[in-house]
């Protein structure tokens, strides 16, 4: 069974959380504590602007640039969603349940925007693709509210169930239960997670849904003179959770009591039988240290990324796509020829660009320049396994063969921003200026910063964060030279390494762990 762990650090401005499948860093997700414009967020927008040429229109949702709406985004039932939202005002948020709502007909899927939408008119649209770049989100009408096992979309009446799900019986099974749960006007898209699910369970998430869908509508009692948002999508950390927990999830640790609390609320009513594999960190050192996870961002998001025996992929980013090139580096192996090389090279470098895709959340296209290999077999395996290791992503793609150049092309949906790291890091010594300090004076410099602190702060209890080569030389020794300081200035000093550091950096803390500002 395959471990898997996700470690969730929170800081004073961001959520990272991180996947980490038999200790190997699998996903990277950073969620800024004041982000907006998630996919999955529902927004009472304005049509700023009609675009016939286009067939689309610009609608106002907050965000400094107008998000872009397409006719064939707006969904079938476009109208029925809107005259739902009339029919709410006109009550004063009084609603009718959707069930015994009276469908208006669909819209022409080869109409025109402008029979549909006019200027100034609220719409109800959800996000389905992020701010990137310069371009504001992206944005349809047909929602969808996704839960756990289901997700449930107003005013329709289709039933899908995941093609993952690979038992007939299973799929006809769910089917059939839904169909025979599901209020009259709701669609559901049946998950993966769903198989094997009792129909109470099923039936306790679906009627959840449907009241947190109609229950956004109580209270409306005026057309909204500014955008709005209408209905939240889960914060990132829960909505990871819920797309990726399954029965071979290992544990959860947070950082933050706050945040653990949210968490094991939130697993508590998806899975209570892992509620218990929620834990709090209490650990000195920073939980990305402790887990290894810094070490491996540090890793794989250069440029150059190596994997087993030398080999080693290169990974370059433009506008249009993402091109990687397998390289086979010093590898060789006396017992096997050129081709049986090529093919162990590139199946290994199939795995790695696979958890880099996940990992960085490259999406477009993305175009793979693989060793060339002669035999249309091993070309036909690599194809194959390349399929099999995407299996695990849960974004949408598509994978095309090897063309005759031994070029791999991939589609993968795009809905968020790349997640782009930097490992490359300023001189320590420098601070990217080329001009350095006497290195003898760096221990002062520590010691001055102290006597700053002390003048400014009531505490005398202090807990200095460093790199590990910097703190093993102020602590050797019978009389270390962290505790002469301590002395001089009266005042206690734990040393406390930190491996994410640079080679010069450290900081002052409390003996709560709150960094003390030098500024």
């Amino acid at each position: 069974m395959i471990s898997r762990d996700l470690i969730v650090d929170s800081g004073p401005k961001e959520i990272s959380i991180a996947l980490l499948e038999q200790k190997q860093l699998v996903e990277l997700n950073k969620e800024k504590k004041d982000i907006k414009y998630a996919v999955g967020d529902i927004y009472l927008g304005k049509v700023k602007k009609i675009m016939p040429g286009l067939n689309a229109a610009f609608i106002n949702v907050g965000y400094e640039r107008d998000a872009f709406l397409h006719y064939l985004d707006l969904g079938a039932q476009f109208r029925s969603l809107h005259k739902y939202y009339e029919l709410a005002l006109k009550r004063k948020g009084k609603i009718i349940p959707v069930q015994k709502f009276k469908n208006e007909p669909d819209i022409n899927k080869d109409g025109k925007i402008s029979d549909v939408l006019k200027a100034g008119q609220t719409v109800i649209v959800q996000v389905t693709k992020e701010p990137i770049s310069t371009k504001g989100p992206r944005l349809g009408s047909e929602i969808s509210i996704a839960g756990r096992n289901l997700v449930l979309l107003p005013f329709s009446d289709k039933v899908s169930v995941s093609t993952k799900i690979e038992s007939a019986e299973e799929k006809n099974r769910l089917k059939a239960l839904i169909m025979s749960i599901k209020p009259q006007n709701y669609g559901v898209i049946i998950r993966t997670v769903a198989e094997g699910k009792k129909v109470a369970t099923l039936d306790t998430e679906l009627r959840d849904l449907v009241e947190r869908f109609e229950k956004a509508f109580n209270g409306l009692h005026r057309d909204i003179t500014k955008p709005k948002l209408f209905i939240r999508e889960l914060n990132l950390t829960n909505a990871i959770i819920r797309d990726i927990l399954n029965v071979s999830f290992t544990s959860i640790t947070v950082n933050d009591h706050v945040l653990a609390a949210e968490i094991k609320q939130y697993v508590r009513e998806i899975a209570p039988d892992k509620e218990k594999i929620v834990r709090i960190y209490k650990g000195e050192s920073p939980i990305f240290d402790h887990f290894g996870v810094t070490k491996q961002i540090k890793t794989l998001f250069g440029k150059t990324v190596s994997f087993r025996h030398g080999s080693y992929l290169i990974i370059e980013h433009t506008e249009a796509l993402h091109v990687i090139d397998v390289n086979s580096g010093n590898r060789s192996k006396a017992d096997a020829d050129q081709e049986t090389n090529a093919l162990q090279v590139n199946l290994e470098a199939a795995k790695e660009i696979a958890r880099q895709l996940r990992l960085r959340d490259m999406g477009g296209i993305i175009v793979i320049d693989f060793i060339d290999m002669q035999s249309n077999e091993h070309k036909q395996k690599l194809f194959d396994t390349m399929k099999e290791i995407m299996a695990d992503d849960r974004t949408r793609h598509n994978i095309l063969p090897l063309s005759k150049y031994g070029l791999m092309q991939i589609t993968r949906q795009r809905v968020r921003p790349e997640m782009n790291i930097s490992v490359e890091e300023k001189c320590p010594a420098c601070n990217g200026t080329g001009k350095i300090g006497p290195s003898l004076l760096y221990i002062e410099k520590i010691e001055n910063d102290l006597k700053m602190i002390l003048e400014k702060v009531k505490t005398r209890n202090f807990i200095l964060r460093l790199h590990p080569f910097i703190a093993a030389f102020l602590t050797i020794g019978f009389r270390p030279e962290y505790r002469k300081m301590a002395k001089r200035n009266n005042c206690k000093i734990e040393i406390r390494p930190i491996n994410s550091y640079h080679f010069l950096e450290y900081r002052f803390t409390d003996k709560f762990g709150d960094e003390i500002d030098l500024g």
